[in-house]
Order: C-alpha cells, then structure tokens, then sequence
C-alpha cells in the first residue's frame, strides 16, 4: 500500500487563484492524499473558497509560509509531507512524480525545476522573466542544478528531525530545512507545475517588497549598503534602459523602476526592524 502524503498550502489573500490551485491538487492521480490548506489572516475570500473543497482547513493569524507551514506539518499525518503555494497548479501527475525518488529510498526529500511560467503571456509577467535572466515560459533555468536548497517533498520523519521551518518571515524561510538538515534537496525529473509571476504594477511592488527583505540584501550591514546602491534610481535606470532595448520590450523600464524601488524601501525600512512577513 501506497503511503499517505499530505500536501501543505499556505494562503494569504488568494481569493482569484486559490480555487485553480486546490481543483488541480485535489485531482491528482496519487491516493492516499491529504491537503492541508492555513489560511493566513486572509482579509479577502480566501478562507470561503477553501471551505468549498475537500481539504483540511486550519487559520491563523497573519505570520507568513514559514508559520503556516509548521502549524499544519504539527497535524499532518502523511509519511510524506509536500509544500506548494497558493498560486500554483500542476500536472495530474505531479504528485505521483514528485515523490517517487522518495518512495524509491532515493532520496529524504525532492524538488523540480519544471516550473513553468502560467501567465506568460501578460506584459508585466514577461518582465518578471527578463528582470531574471529566463526565457518567457519557464520559472527554473533548464541548466539549474541538480540538487536544491528547498525541499518541496520531504520525509516527515526528517522534517520533525529539525523542527520544520525557520520562521522569520523572509523570502528564504524555505531554505531553512537544508540547512538545518545539511542536506539538499534532489531533482524529481518529471514533476511539473505552473507559478504565476505578479501581473500587475502593485503586484509587483507587493512581490518585490518581500523579496527586499531576505537575507541575501539586507542580511548585514555590508549588504544594506550594497544594495541600497544596486537598486538605486541611476543604477536601476541604467539597467533598465539596456535591457528594455536588448529585449525590445520597453515596459520594462516601468517595471524595473517599480521593483527595484519597492526592493529599496524594503532596505531602508530594514534598519527601522520592520517586520520580515510577507
């Protein structure tokens, strides 16, 4: 008999996609199956959306992934434990894909690099690609390695080992099982699934304010000061005009000024302690 697996999502203010994300889980071809969705905090219809599906549902204030993520791993009663986000679908067979090196006694924990782009068709989200360095269609660069420091399947007998997930709120706090294991997670070769970039201005702001807070930019005082000059108007104009002309898509130069703004007040609130949270 196949083990039980529980699927792990955090959510906060999903109301437009939750509903695609639990259809698409909730139809995979892998059984036994058990889907934990947090709402966290949400102050939209998150929360009533879930309640249509057949799917555990837990609450909690507003604390971030990290919170979430350990509050339902605390009740979760799979062998397996699977984080995935909101804003994702996936391929019926995802799950089944995703965790087979796992049942092969391969590896204590997966991820997958077909993570394709699900709205790459809108402007905004084509400049989210560029602004990476990736083709339109893709969220993971082919060439990535085979292994990773996040886990998106894992043991949870090695989960519970460490403790779960640090929870400081950051844009990384994913990253805290690998370390804290001292392990990386190994490549699940055909498990796909679909993230939508932010599609809009304040999408984009939201998103990137978050992202300004993770450790690799304001992580010491070193890197404050690195990054208070990398996403400065100048230099974010600068790049901004090169590539918007390398890439003949002058919306970029919009977009850049926008992220790397938002990203430069994340910095800047970072010496007043602000709160890490997303």
């Amino acid at each position: 008999m196949k083990p039980l697996i529980s699927v792990i999502i955090p959510a906060y203010n999903e109301q437009d996609l939750i509903a695609q994300c639990l259809d698409s889980i909730t139809k995979q071809t892998y059984k036994p199956l058990e889907v934990i969705v947090v709402d966290d905090g949400s102050n939209d219809k998150t929360l009533q959306i879930a309640k249509g599906f057949k799917v555990k549902i837990l609450t909690q204030n507003h604390k971030g992934p990290g919170v979430a993520r350990n509050l339902a791993a605390s009740i979760a009663n799979g062998e397996i434990l699977v984080f995935v986000d909101s804003d994702m679908t996936f391929e019926k067979d995802f799950i089944a894909d995703l965790v087979a090196p796992i049942l092969k006694k391969e590896s204590i924990g997966t991820f997958s690099k077909n993570e394709m782009n699900s709205n790459a068709d809108n402007t905004w989200s084509a400049c989210w690609n560029i602004n990476r360095n990736l083709p339109p269609d893709r969220l993971i660069p082919l060439d990535y390695p085979q292994k990773a420091p996040v886990f998106r399947a894992i043991l949870k007998a090695e989960f519970e080992k460490v403790g779960g997930f640090e929870v400081s709120g950051q844009y990384t706090d994913d990253w805290s099982l690998s370390r804290k294991l001292k392990v990386e997670s190994t490549l699940a070769e055909r498990a796909k699934y679909y993230h939508k970039n932010p599609s809009s201005i304040s999408e984009i702001f939201k998103q990137a304010r978050w992202i300004g807070k993770n450790e690799f930019i304001v992580g010491s005082l070193v890197r404050k000061i690195k990054s208070l000059i990398f996403y400065s108007l100048p230099v974010s104009l600068a790049i901004g005009v090169y590539k918007a002309a390398k890439r003949k898509n002058p919306s970029f130069i919009i977009f850049k000024v926008i992220y790397d703004f938002a990203v430069f007040i994340s910095v800047v609130m970072s010496f007043f302690k602000e709160d890490k949270a997303k």
